[in-house]
């Protein structure tokens, strides 16, 4: 037979075995017949170059190694879904359908959550031409070459008149099966293990070597279409367009159904999770899409998230291990946080080994010692805790924890200040550890947003000595860091570019950035807006920082404190020779929760701080960091500190996570 045409007929016939091997799982053939068709189409290929194409099987082994990712803008942005967590969250989204609607039943579309990595497939006349992460909703990584080595991802769309552009929507995940081989190899090979599908995956698709990737055993599912330019898309539902997408081999959600009304969804939810333990795949809950495309248009989204898409997620897991110490971490401000070093356990997805116990009065609230059975719970993402000791099978030789006196990191003295919970190393940025995490915090994407300086480099600049406050990363030049471990040129001249282009900033965004206690994003806007210059901020008095809204005395002195310091000053004054500030415009003054403060403690289940935060905030409320007699709100979570004492003292109004979300949902449909 002609090479060519060979070489053609092996590549289709190579990717439907592909198909029934990893959308499937139904092998028809050995994997040594597979391995036959394989080498043979690589040997073609190599006599005859000019036979490759990109879509060809062969390309899946890996490109050359990238010196970083390019960012990719979506052209529609990847949004986030809002999480219900009980039948009362799926009445009420089902409810603000209804009423958005004004219709009596919805139809849903309904789909395990996987717990993966969203990511986009961008087809070009059918032709895979580019991937790229969720990243932030509007900005994600390039990772196209990556995303060719997973084998359950098309290369080509196998139909006759392919679209002129399709975006395809999806979750990259491992399976637990995959998962506990690729761990087995690890350790055969002596290389550190990895601790959950999820992790494993997402660390694959961001190596910067897509040879490794193709290494990993990812799967992918679709579970949207974004862009596309495509005559024949179904327009009128979801299930419709992923059957679309089925046609083509792109490997759609398994278990996918439509349904009706809030019975229909409970249902699924109960159907899912009977079967939950026994999935190949780790999922975190159910998702719940309104089916019709016009409805889902007519329903629009609110501040992330969409208003006709739910994620219902399944409780937290538990699981008993045993405290194998207590030891402290030393956080930015100096804080030292108690951790329980645990057996390690397998519990929410996650081999877990460590698990905050927030603070010392926290211990003894649980009456947690060393050698102590007890329960970790953990729900997605949120930190591992100790739930309760199972005081029964306390052993006699169990140990109380007592708070050091002196920093573990740099033995200086430790202080707890009268009214707070949380004790403090008294070094400030002379301590090692609080100069590492003030300088993260400082080039964070809320502060400064100086991309590529993350942890692995910050702690190479404080320990060689480069870096010993945040004003000394703009003495850094590309040269000197081409000097760092796994900095190449182009990284190098990365960071130094955005090192270059943060000297451009706001006010608020550096006095975020500064890190002072009980500042945080909000209240730095107020600040900045009051004060607009940096030199009348620095030089503000208690009582004229009393006069910005929202702060309270604590606030006011912290701040006052922060910069009446003399290390701080210098620090400030050497930052200022480097940046140049732009105006700051007032606050949107709008939303149903304007002029309401909420204070967040404690820590949240279903809702990060940040995002608890912006949802607050998208409805014209402001978040802020201490508690007083003005405060509307305080939200309290597991395990809060003094300030959910000092509401109750006040009488201030207490909201727990659910309520927080009703009045979120009620103010967002309202």
């Amino acid at each position: 037979m002609d090479p060519r045409a060979r070489a053609q007929e092996l590549r289709k016939l190579i990717e439907h075995h592909n198909y029934l091997y990893y959308v499937n799982d139904q092998p028809v053939i050995s994997d040594a017949e597979y391995d036959r068709l394989f080498r043979e189409l690589s040997e073609i290929e190599r006599a005859f170059p000019e036979f490759k194409s990109a879509d060809s099987p062969t390309q899946r082994v890996g490109a050359a190694p990238l010196d970083a990712f390019d960012a990719v803008r979506h052209e529609l942005p990847m949004l986030s879904l809002n999480n219900a967590f009980d039948e009362v969250d799926v009445e009420g989204f089902d409810r603000r359908v209804r009423e958005g609607l004004g219709i009596e039943e919805v139809e849903y579309a309904v789909e395990p959550k996987f717990d993966g990595l969203a990511v986009s497939l961008r087809y070009e006349g059918g032709l895979f031409v580019q991937g790229a992460t969720r990243g932030d909703g509007s900005q994600g990584e390039n990772v196209t070459a990556n995303l060719r080595t997973v084998r359950s991802i098309p290369l080509r769309l196998s139909a006759h008149h392919a679209p002129a552009v399709l975006e395809v929507r999806g979750e990259v995940l491992m399976f637990k099966e995959d998962f506990a081989a690729l761990n087995r190899q690890q350790q055969a090979i002596g290389e550190k293990v990895f601790v959950n599908p999820r992790n494993a995956a997402a660390g694959a698709l961001r190596q910067l070597d897509p040879k490794i990737t193709a290494t990993r055993p990812l799967r992918f599912f679709a579970y949207a279409v974004g862009a596309a330019d495509a005559p024949d898309l179904p327009l009128e539902t979801h299930s419709a367009q992923m059957d679309y997408l089925a046609q083509f081999t792109v490997p759609v959600a398994p278990g996918r159904a439509v349904v009706r009304a809030v019975r229909g969804l409970m249902e699924y939810y109960r159907q899912i999770g009977s079967k939950r333990a026994a999935l190949p795949y780790d999922i975190d809950g159910v998702v719940y899409k309104v089916n019709d495309l016009a409805h889902q248009k007519r329903l629009g989204f609110v501040s992330r998230a969409p208003r006709f898409a739910v994620a219902h997620k399944y409780p937290a897991e538990e699981a008993t291990t045993r405290v194998l110490d207590i030891t402290v971490q030393v956080g930015r401000t100096g804080a030292l946080t108690p951790v329980a070093r645990l057996d390690p356990v397998f519990v929410g997805g996650v081999t877990v080994t460590n698990a905050t116990l927030h603070n010392e009065d926290e211990v003894r609230r649980k009456d947690v010692r060393i050698g102590d059975r007890v329960i970790v719970r953990r729900a997605g993402d949120v930190i591992p805790e100790v739930a309760r000791v199972l005081l029964e099978h306390r052993p006699p030789d169990a140990r109380e924890f007592v708070m050091p006196t002196r920093c573990p990191v740099c033995d200086s003295p430790v202080e707890r200040a009268e009214q707070e919970a949380v004790s403090r190393c008294t070094a400030g940025l002379t301590c090692p550890a609080q100069r590492k995490q003030a300088i993260l915090h400082f080039a964070s994407r809320r502060a400064m947003d100086i991309e590529g300086l993350g942890e692995k480099l910050v702690e190479q600049l404080v320990d060689k000595g480069w870096v010993q406050t945040p004003a000394d990363l703009y003495q850094l030049g590309a040269e000197q860091l081409t000097a760092l471990d796994r900095m190449g040129e182009k990284s190098a001249a990365n960071l130094a570019e955005a090192l270059a282009k943060s000297k451009r900033t706001n006010l608020a965004r550096f006095v975020h950035g500064l890190g002072i206690r009980n500042v945080g994003e909000s209240t730095a806007h107020d600040l900045a807006v009051h004060f607009v210059t940096l030199e009348s901020l620095v030089g503000a008095s208690e009582d004229e920082l009393l006069r910005v809204p929202d702060v309270g005395p604590v606030v006011a002195r912290s701040i006052a404190e922060f910069f009446s310091a003399a290390s701080n000053r210098a620090v400030v004054d050497a930052l200022a020779c480097h940046l140049s500030f732009e105006a700051m415009a007032p606050r949107m003054q709008s939303g149903a929760l304007e002029g309401k403060s909420f204070v967040l403690t404690g820590t949240l289940a279903g809702l990060s701080r940040e995002e608890a935060s912006m949802r607050i905030q998208a409805l014209g409320g402001k978040v802020v960091s201490s508690v007083s007699k003005k405060t509307h709100y305080v939200v309290v979570g597991a395990d809060p500190g003094s300030k959910y004492t000092k509401a109750q003292a006040l009488g201030v109004p207490i909201l727990n996570e659910e309520q927080l979300l009703q009045l979120l949902q009620k103010n967002q449909t309202g």
